[in-house]
């Protein structure tokens, strides 16, 4: 018969907030191989549940609040086809994560529709997955946010903010001509993330041509400079992903 003390262990933990540990050790106690481990690896098998269950919510967060355009995105369902021109191998370095580690940056470049949104958001996935912060963002509505910001005087805080995510997506990077107020926005986000924090850019224009949608001026120069060294490029080839998986066929 189960002493006083065991009955009220599981509703101890419960009311510790150790939900998944009470609830395997009453999964413990009906299974006669665990009730023949000793105390440690008893005790091991109650902490690395809740341990596991507590990363899976971690993560399961990190997804959430990334507030990626696709979720569901992952590294290893990338479609390789030789139209494609991916680099592979680049990408499965990439995969490791090593890059957020050295603050450097994703250069996607491609025609509408090539799969640089998708493929942004799958390397975000990656690295909520290995426990990074992530953030995906339109750049006109970042830069929507920015004046939002200013006008309710909370400017450097949402700057502050943005400095937090160890991956931040750009996406629709310089799709449109930037205006004076934009590019200033955009060389201090660029000046408090270089060498510290990574950034993926997608653009359907080349490094080459995002110059004279910056103004082709000194700020140019310096958004550039803080984008261009530190980043590596993959360029996106062949015809649309979204007339190849196009439900309507």
């Amino acid at each position: 018969m189960e002493s006083e003390t065991i009955k009220k262990l599981p509703k101890l933990l419960k009311e510790m907030r150790l939900p998944i540990m009470a609830e395997e050790y009453e999964n413990q106690k009906s299974d006669p191989a665990v009730l023949q481990l000793s105390f440690d690896e008893r005790l091991y098998e109650l902490v690395s549940k809740e341990y596991d269950s507590r990363i899976n919510h971690t993560i399961e967060r990190y997804i959430k609040t990334a507030g990626f355009y696709d979720s569901s995105a992952n590294l290893e369902d990338i479609n390789y086809k030789p139209e494609r021109k991916l680099d592979k191998g680049l990408i499965e370095e990439l995969s490791t994560n090593d890059y957020l580690e050295h603050g450097l940056n994703i250069i996607l470049i491609g025609a509408s529709g090539c799969g640089k949104t998708w493929l942004s958001c799958a390397f975000g996935v990656n690295a909520c997955i290995n426990k990074y912060r992530a953030k995906y963002i339109r750049l006109p509505e970042l830069f929507s946010e920015f004046e939002v910001h200013k006008i309710q005087g909370t400017y450097r805080t949402y700057l502050k903010n943005l400095q937090k995510y160890d991956l931040l997506i750009l996406d629709e990077f310089l799709l449109s001509p930037t205006n004076e107020s934009e590019r200033a926005d955009l060389l201090e986000l660029m000046e408090s993330r270089c060498n510290k924090k990574s950034t993926i850019f997608c653009s359907q224009w080349t490094p080459e041509g995002w110059h004279q949608r910056l103004g082709d001026g000194p700020i140019a120069d310096a958004i550039l400079d803080r984008i261009i060294n530190s980043s590596y490029t993959i360029v996106l080839h062949g015809k649309s992903m979204r007339e190849e998986y196009s439900k309507i066929k």
